[in-house]
């Protein structure tokens, strides 16, 4: 499948390449917040969901009506250094069967890791059930969708067991945290692959995030993504000035989203859509490895 051809081309502009939507752990769904990246003036918004791509049509077709572009993108996750390690791919052919049963696969262990959580949750005395977070979306779970923290997080928050999300978080998902389960996952580099023969290009997310540089130096090198996620939400100046210089150092495309999921109970999680952009020349360099 050709990704450009599917695209509405502008050619200069803000984009934001990172957002969620339903179709993981997002509040809207992929049609909205690829209005609402037009309502904000953006010429570009990729669509990221976490080891699914169930989004992607529907964003491209909402790109078209609306004169926007939309990437075509996927967050896989994976695991290195005692860390849960996020990886994006742009420009994915999201119909390819090898990248779409791999991605299946991942959300088998998401579920597992769930079940998990769950179980952990009740032995703390925290009284839910995975039912009880899959009635909280208030919509049916379709077969590639999939459940995640955040999901938990915001019945926890429904429940009185948290304050908001980030409480949530902090008492009980965040890694370290009380009710935090890390099954085994692969390794950045199967995922730079994986990405690669679906036609896309790499980008290592957020590594600020991760609170481990000498990790992230040895994921550039042994792994090689074509790119590095420098402008995040959760990234402060002195942040983007050390990943900036690790661009240059290994010779890799800057890029840079808001990691937007939406607002749980009036908290947006990461960043608003739009407040972490990019030029439009971006897009062009990401196609143009794409090609290599």
């Amino acid at each position: 499948m050709n990704t450009e051809r599917t695209t509405t081309r502008l050619t200069e502009g803000k984009c934001d390449l990172h957002t969620h939507t339903t179709a993981s752990d997002g509040m809207q769904p992929p049609a909205d917040n690829v209005r609402l990246a037009k309502e904000r003036g953006l010429a570009a918004v990729a669509i990221t969901d976490h080891d699914t791509v169930a989004g992607i049509g529907e964003a491209l077709q909402t790109g078209k009506e609306q004169g926007i572009t939309v990437v075509p993108g996927v967050e896989i996750s994976t695991r290195a250094g005692g860390k849960d390690i996020h990886v994006l791919g742009y420009y994915i052919d999201h119909q390819d069967t090898g990248l779409l049963r791999r991605l299946e696969e991942l959300r088998r262990t998401r579920e597992q890791r769930n079940d998990r959580i769950i179980a952990k949750l009740q032995q703390l005395g925290v009284e839910v059930t995975l039912q009880e977070v899959i009635d909280n979306l208030g919509r049916p779970l379709k077969p590639d969708e999939s459940v995640g923290r955040p999901h938990i997080a915001d019945l926890l928050v429904r429940k009185g067991y948290a304050e908001d999300m980030r409480d949530a978080f902090n008492r009980y998902l965040a890694e370290g945290a009380a009710a935090f389960i890390s099954l085994p996952r692969i390794g950045p580099a199967d995922a730079f692959a994986w990405i690669t023969e679906a036609g896309g290009v790499s980008v290592l997310a957020h590594p600020g995030l991760y609170g481990n540089d000498e990790l992230v130096h040895s994921i550039l090198r042994e792994g090689r993504p074509a790119g590095i996620e420098v402008y995040h939400s959760d990234h402060d100046e002195a942040a983007e000035q050390r990943y900036l210089e690790m661009a240059h150092q290994y010779g890799l495309l800057v890029t840079g989203g808001s990691d937007y999921h939406g607002a749980r109970g009036g908290v947006v999680f990461h960043g608003e859509l739009g407040s972490r952009t990019v030029e439009y020349e971006v897009l062009e360099r990401l196609l143009a490895a794409r090609r290599k």
